[in-house]
């Protein structure tokens, strides 16, 4: 680990993997919607939501991926790594009380720019929720 805490580039390979879970709450969702201005009422009204194909309330599709900045920010990498890229792919919706298991596994290393490359997901349960590619710039060991 570096002083920051997180990984060195030198310490990573490729399959390295960590992970964080969060169970979602009506006061996760509130908050995030407030943070983001996002006050779609398929995350917030149960009445309106109840009529949309999804038929109840959902989380907001970016707060899921938020927890895959946990794992890169504050895991592997963690403190010291620079998030540069993400892509995103939403699967299925995520509902109050399901627990998220964020994942990030290095897939590419970039020697010469101190960059790693990550097969992000999150899941409930077996269901893949959101899927994608992470780049993050990592710190070099001193």
């Amino acid at each position: 680990m570096n002083e920051a805490g997180g990984w060195d580039f030198e310490d990573l390979e490729i399959g390295t993997t960590s992970s964080f879970a969060k169970t979602v709450t009506d006061a996760d969702i509130v908050l995030f919607a407030g943070i983001s201005g996002d006050t779609n009422p398929v995350h917030l009204d149960h009445d309106y939501a109840s009529r949309t194909m999804f038929k109840g309330r959902i989380a907001h599709g970016m707060l899921t991926a938020a927890f895959l900045s946990a794992v890169l920010g504050a895991r592997m990498p963690g403190p010291g790594a620079i998030y540069l890229s993400q892509s995103l792919r939403f699967r299925a919706p995520v509902r109050i009380g399901d627990t998220v298991r964020a994942r990030a596994t290095v897939t590419a290393l970039d020697a010469k720019r101190r960059r790693a490359t990550l097969e992000t997901k999150c899941t409930v349960g077996d269901t893949v929720v959101v899927d994608g590619e992470a780049v993050v710039m990592v710190p070099a060991r001193a």
